[in-house]
């Protein structure tokens, strides 16, 4: 048994020397990452090999085992595993070939068609559910439809993890930091919807303007003209087991409804996730059991299917050591400083520049959205929203007006700078697992030149949105930006109708 004072001796060390040490592995992580000489997953265990050695062996506390436990986030994981187990039991039914096979039927030889049903299906699929169990879904669809259209996948991919974050933006439930930012600040469903949705929907519109404009040249079909990459074979695909696709649909209606409840449940969002995989598997196996007569073996060859070939363990384990490494930015303090060093800017922009008080408050939102869409594309933005909640409750109330724009900059920070790296929001990391187990490798330079031009507009129309929030009100705002939206939308449509 460890006493007290052998507890007290590895309590984490707060000094400058510690977070510094905890800073330099996050650069060398993410330099690293960023060369790709090695596997992400070794990369990231090894600096937590690293970091317990320092911690174990020097008077640097730097994260315990029993602290690294505490800040790996059970949720996201088993999230995750859940989701990945209920699409891999959908993938029997062949209902995802009949799906690409519908998709392009639709299309037809128009991938730039393509690209723009996958980027919506993805947003507005963010908005309702959640990014990471909509990219789930939605890359095997995107490698499955970019094969038979012969085009690179990359096109549909990226567009589709940016949209995916973008979208899910927009509501309570369509990224974690929203709903701890929706607890900590007692916002509810509508109070998002009316003021974060009209910038997500005016992102997406520029966002499928500008991915199309930038992949013009890969947009063209590897196939004949007049085809759709649907063969007479591949046009007559059925599914395979309609009982068991009709019971997985009822399955995943409540999963849906599990997630959209959480504010009245109080579940966590990988509670219905795993009862619904374990309700898939179990349908699976009574299906099965009716249809043959197996042996133990092949019974549980069916689970052991989806375990060994579905979820994607090297995502898992990059989220788990990833979640310790950053766990040592919380403890050490490194994160809490830079989240004081907001403060402190905060308040010497009220103090310093004389603006108006509602130039305050928007001076101080920006900052807020800078700050956090920076470091949300460096480390994970769940630990990030989480200490700067309470620092929020402290600025606010010594602002000279009504500073809830405060809370929507976090809000668009911290979700939308998610898209400037690989490793900034979970549906990214997912996306590139999948992928790659599909034979798509994403390079972390491929993502980034990407992701942070993405992200530097995002933040800028982010910026425009909280200005006209905070000088002209909330309605003239909404009427503004949701108006912008709409109508570039519309314009859009028409054109590309011309176009086809």
């Amino acid at each position: 048994m460890i006493d007290a004072n052998a507890t007290h001796a590895l309590a984490a060390t707060t000094d400058s020397v510690s977070r510094g040490i905890v800073a330099a592995v996050l650069v060398a992580v993410f330099a690293l990452l960023t060369l790709e000489k090695v596997h992400r997953v070794l990369i990231v265990l090894g600096a937590v090999a690293v970091l317990w050695l320092i911690t174990y062996l020097t008077p640097y506390h730097l994260v315990t085992f029993e602290s690294a436990v505490h800040h790996v986030d059970m949720n996201v994981l088993l999230l995750l595993a859940g989701m990945m187990a209920l699409v891999g039991v959908f993938k029997a039914t062949g209902a995802f070939e009949w799906m690409v096979t519908r998709l392009l039927l639709v299309a037809g030889p128009r991938p730039r068609l393509l690209l723009t049903l996958i980027l919506w299906a993805t947003g507005m699929a963010s908005a309702l559910v959640d990014n990471v169990t909509t990219v789930i879904f939605m890359t095997p669809l995107a490698l499955g439809a970019a094969r038979r259209m012969a085009i690179d996948p990359r096109v549909l991919l990226l567009p589709m993890i940016m949209a995916a974050n973008i979208g899910g933006t927009g509501t309570l439930v369509g990224d974690p930091p929203n709903i701890m930012i929706g607890s900590g600040a007692n916002l509810s469903f509508t109070d998002f919807l009316w003021h974060l949705t009209a910038p997500a929907l005016l992102l997406l519109v520029i966002l499928e303007i500008w991915m199309r404009r930038r992949h013009a040249a890969e947009l063209v079909p590897g196939i004949p003209l007049g085809a759709t990459g649907v063969t007479d074979e591949q046009s007559t695909i059925t599914i395979a087991d309609p009982p068991l696709l009709r019971g997985l649909l009822i399955i995943s209606a409540f999963v849906l409804v599990g997630f959209l409840t959480h504010g009245i449940t109080g579940m966590p969002a990988a509670v219905p996730a795993i009862v619904g995989a374990g309700a898939a598997l179990i349908l699976q196996d009574i299906r099965y059991l009716r249809q043959h007569r197996p042996s133990e073996a092949e019974r549980a060859h069916g689970i052991l299917e989806i375990l060994e070939r579905e979820i994607e363990w090297p995502t898992l384990a990059f989220f788990t050591f990833l979640f310790i490494i950053v766990g040592a930015a919380v403890d050490t303090g490194l994160v809490g400083a830079i989240a004081k060093g907001l403060q402190g800017g905060i308040a010497a922009i009220q103090s310093g520049f004389g603006l108006s008080p509602e130039g305050t408050v928007l001076a101080a939102s920006v900052l807020v959205l800078v700050a956090a869409g920076v470091l949300s594309g460096l480390i994970d933005n769940i630990p990030f929203v989480a200490v700067s909640i309470p620092i929020m409750h402290e600025v606010i109330p010594a602002l000279p007006a009504d500073g809830q724009a405060i809370w929507w900059a976090l809000a668009l920070g911290a979700c939308l700078g998610g898209n400037a790296t690989p490793v900034g929001a979970s549906a990214n990391v997912t996306v590139l697992g999948i992928a790659e187990r599909g034979g798509v490798h994403l390079t972390f330079r491929e993502f980034m030149a990407l992701g942070v031009p993405v992200t530097a507009v995002s933040l800028v129309v982010s910026a425009i949105w909280l200005a006209l929030y905070v000088l002209l009100g909330m309605v003239p705002a909404l009427l503004i930006v949701g108006g912008i939206a709409v109508i570039t939308f519309a314009v859009l449509r028409v054109r590309a109708r011309e176009a086809h």
